[in-house]
C-alpha cells in the first residue's frame, strides 16, 4: 500500500474502529494510466459506483471476488489515493446481459450500454490476451456495486 493510501486507510480508520487492520484491496482500476486516472476522478467525484471484472482476469491474478461489505482504498495509476469506498452488492452476469443501468453506474464514458461494451470488450481482451479465453457474449463478469464511503 503507498503511504497516501495508508493515511487515508488510517484515517477511515479512525472514524470507523470496527474496521480490518487492512482494506480489501488498495488499487487502481484499468490497465493504463489515463484511463485509471480518469477512473479515480469519477469514483472521487461520486459518479463512478459500480466496476467489472472478469472472473477469468482474476483467476489469473489470483484475487478473489468483492464481497458485499469489502472496503477498499481507490488511487491514481500512480498510488495517490482519492477514496474508499464500500462493496455493497456484486452479481455474476454474463458479458452478454450486462445492462444498460449497470453500464450507467459505472459512469465511464457516454454512460451508455454501447460505449460500455465497446471499451469493456477491448479492456477484456487486453487482460486475457494470450490466454485462450473467448471475449463474447459468454464470458461472465463481476458486476460489482460501490458506494465511496471516504
Amino acid at each position: 500500500m503507498t503511504p497516501s493510501a495508508r493515511a487515508l486507510w488510517d484515517r477511515y480508520r479512525a472514524l470507523h474502529p470496527d474496521a480490518p487492520e487492512q482494506p480489501y484491496e488498495s488499487f487502481h482500476f484499468c490497465d493504463n494510466q489515463p484511463d485509471a486516472d480518469i477512473c479515480a476522478d469519477l469514483v472521487a467525484r461520486g459518479i463512478k459506483r459500480a466496476t467489472a471484472a472478469s472472473v477469468e482476469e482474476l483467476k489469473l491474478i489470483d484475487i478473489r471476488p468483492a464481497r458485499v461489505g469489502d472496503v477498499s482504498v481507490v488511487t491514481t495509476w500512480d498510488g495517490e489515493a482519492v477514496a474508499i469506498i464500500e462493496t455493497t452488492e456484486i452479481e455474476v452476469r454474463r458479458l452478454g446481459d450486462v445492462d444498460e443501468a449497470f453500464a450507467l453506474r459505472e459512469g465511464e464514458g457516454d454512460k451508455t450500454l454501447a460505449w460500455w461494451r465497446s471499451a469493456h470488450e477491448a479492456y477484456y481482451r487486453r487482460v486475457l490476451e494470450g490466454t485462450g479465453i473467448a471475449v463474447d457474449d459468454e464470458l461472465l463478469i463481476v458486476c460489482e456495486h460501490f458506494e465511496r464511503v471516504l
